[in-house]
């Protein structure tokens, strides 16, 4: 093979590599804190030059979908972004810290078409397929919230076949989808006669409402909105002075 002919297949081979680890990572084969092969082992298995990988490695790195520590090797990233109100935190995790006894139940899943609203509220304009989820938490058998959530297929091409049943959105996409950003708005409604059946509580009684839309770079994983009783939570925020 001439020296011209390898100058041209380069970038194409640095390019299959970063979309085969990309896929892995996306897909959740490599979830979080997984580590990536280490440069030789990659070298060996695409049959190309350390500088190739090198280069698939540092765009991945560049997108924040890994990360690379000296000596150690390469990793999925871990989300770094958090809102300086909430965590994400995992709802099952966060009801037993509790000292509550966590409960789970499917309300609806869809899989379809984004309609309009949809692309409205994940902030895409492509035409493309989401997940439609509702769910209901419990503490001790007592209703804890509600949830509202879609994923962007897209982005999140697993989720068309998670099986929501059993394991809460929430906690999937934080053990499968790496996330780098993320934001929380917080507000406050009157419970209807839909949200007061689902959280076991009066029509009209005051719920409060966060409404959390997760990005990885500058694509959208999923968007949610929490509802949960008015009177039996509250948020805390604590801050240091620079």
């Amino acid at each position: 093979m001439s020296l011209a002919t390898d100058a041209a297949d380069k970038p194409t081979l640095y390019k299959r590599i970063r979309a085969d680890i990309e896929k892995r990572i996306l897909t959740g084969e490599w979830p979080p804190g997984h580590r990536i092969p280490f440069e030789h082992e990659l070298v060996a298995r695409y049959g190309c030059s350390r500088m190739t990988v090198n280069k698939a490695l540092s765009e991945l790195a560049q997108a924040d979908l890994i990360e690379r520590r000296r000596r150690a090797g390469s990793f999925v990233r871990r989300p770094q972004h958090q809102s300086a109100v909430l965590k994400i935190a995992d709802m099952r995790a966060e009801i037993t810290a509790l000292g509550r006894t966590y409960g789970y139940e499917l309300i609806g899943r869809k899989l379809r078409a984004a309609t309009a609203a949809d692309r409205e509220r994940l902030g895409v304009k492509k035409a493309g397929k989401v997940v439609a989820i509702s769910c209901r938490h419990s503490a001790d058998n007592v209703p804890f919230a509600v949830e509202d959530r879609l994923i962007d297929l897209s982005s999140v091409p697993d989720a068309a076949t998670a099986d929501f049943s059993r394991e809460p959105p929430g906690s999937w996409l934080l053990h499968h989808v790496p996330w780098t950003e993320a934001e929380h708005t917080i507000s406050a409604i009157i419970a209807d006669d839909r949200t007061a059946e689902a959280l076991d509580i009066a029509v009209g009684a005051p719920c409060l409402v966060i409404d959390r839309y997760t990005w990885r770079s500058a694509r959208t994983i999923t968007a949610v909105r929490l509802l949960y009783p008015g009177d039996s939570h509250r948020l805390v925020a604590r801050f240091k002075g620079g």
